[in-house]
């Protein structure tokens, strides 16, 4: 099996064959998520496991038990790159467990600000004025 990326056309191709991915990856039993076990409900679970199972079930382990573990990027630069993106795509609801998570990450208050101030040229200001008052609500929560 192969990745598969879909991207906007370029040179005449909208897709991008990426790495060889063997099928034995496919059918190994899942890493569990660190913290997930049946004494406690994983993140997806508590989100969306009464309502959508299967979709709590790929969060907790195919984004954060892959995606988030994999070893090109630290759980830290993820961050940056989620916050980055969330505030882009003005999705403030998100934005706040993934701020929290940055926090927990290593990010600094003043690198988050940072980075929001930064994108407030490339992704809109109305975004980032959106995003620094959430930053401000999951900072402040932090400190109680």
């Amino acid at each position: 099996m192969t990745h598969l990326a879909i991207t906007e056309m370029l040179n005449g191709s909208a897709a991008e064959w990426m790495e060889h991915v063997p099928d034995e990856q496919y059918t190994a039993t899942p890493i569990p998520v660190v913290g997930s076990g049946a004494a406690a409900p994983s993140q997806g679970q508590k989100l969306f496991g009464d309502i959508a199972p299967k979709f709590a079930q790929l969060t907790d382990e195919v984004l954060f038990g892959d995606v988030w573990a994999r070893p090109g990027l630290s759980r830290r630069d993820r961050s940056l790159a989620t916050v980055s993106a969330l505030t882009a795509m003005y999705r403030p609801e998100q934005l706040k467990g993934h701020l929290a998570l940055a926090r927990q990450n290593g990010l600094s208050e003043a690198e988050v600000i940072e980075a929001i101030t930064h994108l407030a040229f490339y992704a809109g200001w109305p975004n980032a004025v959106t995003a620094i008052g959430v930053a401000r609500e999951v900072f402040a929560a932090d400190r109680r």
